[in-house]
């Protein structure tokens, strides 16, 4: 029922919202602006992988995305991201726990990194806090 009403209120994009989306495509080269959006990104996300082994505990393993704002990172047996979250938190860092992003039973040890809203020294401090909040929790 959900889907079937989600589809109805999809059935058309109004048409102010086209029409500012045509305009601003007309005025500029989206091509250009996205190359420019991805060497940042791939610069944080660079970034970020660079620190995460000191960041995080031995054993953890993570992902190296191509695209996208965020990475994945499990961390060893036996830790649990949504418990040690407020610990980190107490760091002024956080990430988001992964275990509601799983359909079946959750991982608990998982968590999401996202490393397109910081400047690589910004992500160097951030990973810098996490490993402390990890160690201390």
């Amino acid at each position: 029922a959900c889907a079937v009403a989600k589809q109805a209120a999809d059935l058309h994009t109004p048409t102010v919202n086209q029409l500012a989306a045509a305009r601003y495509l007309a005025d500029r080269d989206l091509d250009a602006h996205v190359a420019r959006v991805a060497a940042v990104y791939g610069e944080r996300r660079d970034a970020m992988l660079a620190g995460l082994a000191d960041a995080l505990p031995a054993g953890s393993v993570w992902t190296r995305p191509e695209g996208g704002m965020f990475l994945w990172a499990r961390l060893p047996q036996g830790y649990d991201t949504t418990a040690l979250l407020p610990e980190v938190v107490r760091h002024d860092v956080a990430y988001v726990p992964g275990a509601p992003f799983h359909a079946g039973e959750p991982d608990r040890a998982t968590l999401r990194l996202c490393f397109v809203t910081q400047t690589p020294d910004e992500i160097a401090e951030g990973l810098r806090r996490l490993g402390e909040g990890l160690r201390a929790a």
